[in-house]
């Protein structure tokens, strides 16, 4: 019999995980069937890919019309820009389909690793990420992308007409977009912390003001480089960090 160092139940020195923590026993794997093990779940995820990317290839022409409504008319300036046009947005809709299963996959590589309780958050966090993802990209195209076009074409006149590429703009949508993605899931971080004691409302509360320049940084970094889409994604950055002082305060109990 073994003695698991988390806490400190006895189990079988056979016994893949603790039957109180289920914590993995360190010695079941070796370095090699660790490697195995991610090798399994990378091709897993790879195939998933490929195979929403070529589901997604049928539907490719809806999908254009969808995504260029806001640009009118556009251009291809070379023989296979359209094509790789087309190819680049079946790409992207599969790894947006796939990620479910690509969380998963990671997920099921870090489980044994995981005590019982960190099992529980990671159940509560990971579908909760996703779901805050896919809502920040939503939030980017349907509200925000709107404005950003209807900015920079009003920059055309009479003498100055705007002639779109197709792959720039597929590039820059996809470059807007996903940094929305990660930023939604900024209350879930902070929230993290918080029940793991390392932050609490008021301390997010005294790094309000530095906060406010940190998310115009982040801002200039994570979308193309211009000031009208730094302040588009700062500003729900400062909205979502308020709330989360505001979720904090309500859920976490000192």
């Amino acid at each position: 019999m073994k003695v698991c160092e988390d806490c400190g139940e006895q189990r079988s020195d056979l016994a893949a995980f603790c039957p109180k923590c289920g914590k993995a026993s360190e010695s079941q794997m070796t370095l090699i069937e660790h490697l195995g093990e991610l090798r399994k779940r990378l091709v897993i995820a790879v195939i998933s890919v490929v195979l929403t990317t070529c589901g997604s290839y049928f539907f490719v022409d809806e999908m254009m019309v969808f995504v260029t409504a806001q640009a009118g008319k556009l251009y291809f300036m070379s023989p296979a820009e359209g094509f790789f046009s087309y190819l680049k947005l079946a790409v992207f809709a599969g790894v947006m389909l796939s990620l479910p299963v690509i969380i998963w996959q990671a997920w099921s590589f870090a489980a044994p690793a995981l005590t019982f309780k960190e099992k529980r958050w990671a159940l509560i966090m990971v579908p909760g990420s996703v779901c805050l993802f896919f809502t920040g990209v939503v939030f980017a195209y349907f509200l925000i992308w709107p404005l950003v076009m209807k900015y920079f074409l009003g920059f055309g006149s009479e003498n100055l007409m705007p002639m779109l590429s197709l792959g720039k703009y597929l590039s820059f949508l996809f470059s807007f977009v996903l940094p929305f993605g990660v930023v939604f899931n900024l209350p879930l971080l902070l929230l993290m912390l918080a029940k793991m004691g390392i932050i609490d409302a008021d301390f997010l509360a005294r790094y309000r003001k530095p906060m406010i320049v940190a998310a115009f940084v982040i801002g200039a970094i994570l979308t193309p480089p211009d000031v009208f889409s730094q302040v588009m994604l700062a500003i729900p950055i400062i909205l979502l960090y308020e709330a989360s002082i505001l979720v904090m305060r309500i859920l976490v109990r000192k």
